[in-house]
């Protein structure tokens, strides 16, 4: 029902609706619902008397009847990071033109306890995860409740879901490669948290990578944290003030990377006269000529798309087995580095 209407003193029902369109409420009913074949001529004399009415039908009952609110819940760490805008722009065009409306929740930020009342009171039809990590409350609650769940970018190990990643073991490794073919052996890793799979893999593929072929890198070039810009920026000064700084420094994710780019400018310095800068994800300021970052690229709009149509495909029939995609991942070489990649 809705109040409001035009030219109407109270409030139009589908009642209303069908005596406008000469159908029964029934068949108004049947449309509004999904159920039922109704023809073409009927819909479009449905939907004109809606239109002159100005009819929306209210979500709450349509959700009672169809046990389905049309709407998906969309859980990220950090929206001003451009991963993560980049990602859900292709979320919400797929699942849009799926019929879905697209929730966003900060998971960091003020819309915690908005996630976590929505899942347990049934109010999305499934949620996307692009930050999970095992002891996520929200991730916890949606498990909890059987709800349609698709893991995005990030993985949990063991959890029984459909889950989109990318090679970052390999990706981490492939870095290791570059900078020891262009003897850079004096290198620091600035990662995220070790609870996010991606920074702890690709910060397992490139340490292991490095020890590997001789050239491990100290604990005091190794650096766990946040994924911020200010937290890439306020590690490399830290390391420039050292007579032992290093001659490039990879990060786990790119914008913790232009905040390694910004510092060396801060201090008079530039990537790659004084130091090499990597970054992880390629988003598309990666590619800007004030960056120009060297950096790994994974397919994250292509994964971002798989991921809502696994999702889609879930909530549609809910016995499917999970299913777990993983991209492959390339190195893009850029002027922060300022070298081309070993074939």
């Amino acid at each position: 029902m809705n109040s409001n209407a035009r030219g109407y003193g109270r409030t139009v029902t589908s009642r209303d609706v069908a005596e406008l369109a000469g159908v029964s409420q029934a068949t108004v009913s049947r449309l509004l619902a999904g159920s039922g074949k109704v023809s073409a001529t009927t819909q479009a004399k449905v939907h004109a008397a809606m239109e002159t009415l100005g009819y929306v039908p209210h979500a709450g009952a349509k959700a009672m009847k169809t046990m389905r609110t049309n709407t998906i819940g969309v859980v990220v760490a950090d929206l001003t990071n451009p991963f993560y805008s980049e990602v859900l722009d292709e979320l919400s065009r797929e699942l849009t033109a799926a019929g879905f409306r697209v929730v966003i929740w900060n998971a960091s930020g003020g819309s915690h306890q908005d996630a976590l009342q929505a899942i347990r009171e049934r109010a999305v039809d499934g949620v996307i995860f692009t930050t999970a990590t095992a002891d996520s409350v929200e991730l916890q609650a949606a498990v909890e409740q059987e709800s349609p769940i698709v893991l995005i970018n990030r993985v949990v190990e063991g959890l029984d879901c459909d889950q989109v990643s990318s090679s970052n073991l390999h990706g981490g490794a492939i870095v290791a490669d570059y900078l020891l073919e262009h003897s850079k052996t004096r290198v620091a890793f600035i990662g995220g948290t070790n609870q996010a799979s991606t920074s702890r893999d690709r910060g397992r593929g490139f340490l292991s990578r490095m020890e590997e072929l001789g050239h491990p890198v100290p604990d005091h070039f190794r650096f766990y944290g946040e994924f911020s810009h200010d937290r890439g920026a306020h590690i490399v000064n830290r390391l420039l003030s050292r007579a032992d700084r290093p001659d490039a420094v990879f990060c786990a994710n790119d914008y913790m990377a232009f905040g390694a780019l910004d510092a060396l400018r801060a201090n008079g310095l530039s990537a790659p006269e004084d130091c090499w800068v990597i970054g992880y994800d390629d988003v598309d300021m990666a590619g800007w000529d004030s960056f120009s970052l060297t950096t790994v690229r994974q397919p994250s709009r292509e994964m971002a798309r798989i991921g809502a149509r696994l999702l889609v495909e879930r909530i549609n029939t809910p016995g499917l087995p999970s299913r777990q995609v993983n991209f492959p991942c390339d190195l893009i070489v850029r002027g922060s580095t300022g070298h081309q990649p070993i074939c």
